[in-house]
């Protein structure tokens, strides 16, 4: 195989000890059974034998490997993580926890990699990230079950997993099936690696729109933040400026706080500020029109004053495609 001294595999014995079987010594019309020679011959039948009995030991091994029928134990340093990322860190108080629980159990449970597409004698991971960081914190091979897979099956494999083991956060969950998105892979295998429906997949993406990602990467996972909660954080930021808000989370006593912690400062500081940008662009009529005007560093508004001006916001609607493509052929020329 190509991976030749990389593996170790612990082929099981077939060896089987034969059980002598009683023979009738008896004598068939009157002749004697003539004693079998202990030649050449049969040393040959029995080398021949031993060869055959271990190519098809070695061929079988070789298809539960191809199938992912065999578990075996891998250098950590051979193994490179997911081209797509599911987590935004690795909880060093989990990660502890797991060394602890392997170095005095072993690793019952194996992780899932297949050979590397771009680099020969390495392989990558589908699942279990933090079982092999535990096995490098050890300096002990981690026990694998090598499969052929491509970038599909392997997503999938790796989310389905995460879903199961329900150790990944709301937001991490909702940045993996963005990164999904950005690298081309449809929604039906996106919905099928995380779990869910078409409904909750569109939510977790309008989730990591609403919220810029270096506000998501500063606050962290937040494990105990469910989608509801994120969900008020992206509509809070549509009028408040995410930056500084980074810049306030930033700052080295916060980092002591705990993701969940920091996420609700966030909550804090975007509920805090839209008062404020309010009193500085205060709603404000258009002279002659039966409209109001309000401006917030995110968005502008338009108020129609249906009773002054009955039909006269669908008027404006109905038009709203010619005036804005007047509005790009102004820009252009």
């Amino acid at each position: 195989m190509a991976r030749k001294n990389l593996l170790e595999i612990s082929a099981p014995n077939n060896e089987r000890a034969d059980t002598p079987v009683a023979k009738d010594s008896r004598p068939i019309a009157g002749f004697l059974p003539q004693a079998r020679s202990s030649g050449p011959v049969g040393g040959i039948t029995r080398t021949l034998g031993n060869i055959t009995e271990k190519i098809e030991r070695a061929s079988d091994l070789e298809r539960q490997l191809a199938e992912g029928q065999t578990v075996v134990d891998i250098d950590p340093d051979l193994i490179d993580g997911s081209f797509v990322s599911d987590r935004l860190e690795i909880d060093p108080i989990e990660l502890g926890q797991l060394i602890e629980q392997i170095r005095e159990h072993g690793q019952q449970v194996p992780i899932l990699v297949r050979p590397h597409p771009e680099s020969r004698e390495r392989f990558q991971v589908a699942y279990g990230h933090r079982r092999l960081a535990a096995a490098r914190e050890l300096g002990i091979k981690v026990r694998t079950v090598v499969r052929q897979l491509t970038d599909d099956q392997l997503v999938v494999s790796q989310g389905q997993e995460n879903s199961a083991r329900t150790n990944l956060s709301y937001i991490e969950r909702a940045l993996f099936a963005l990164r999904l998105e950005q690298r081309g892979f449809g929604r039906d295998v996106i919905m099928a690696a995380l779990g869910v429906d078409k409904a909750a997949l569109s939510k977790m993406l309008i989730v990591t729109r609403q919220v810029p990602l270096a506000l998501i990467s500063i606050i962290g996972p937040a494990p105990e933040i469910g989608r509801r909660r994120w969900l008020e954080l992206g509509e809070r930021l549509d009028s408040v400026a995410s930056e500084p808000i980074v810049a306030e989370l930033s700052a080295d006593h916060y980092r002591k706080m705990t993701s969940d912690e920091r996420f609700q400062r966030a909550l804090v500081l975007a509920t805090g500020k839209p008062a404020s940008a309010k009193a500085a662009a205060p709603q404000s009529s258009i002279a002659g029109l039966p409209v109001t005007f309000k401006r917030t560093p995110a968005r502008a508004t338009f108020v129609f004053d249906s009773k002054a001006a009955p039909g006269f916001d669908q008027f404006v609607q109905e038009r709203l495609q010619s005036l804005f493509d007047e509005f790009q052929q102004g820009k252009e020329t």
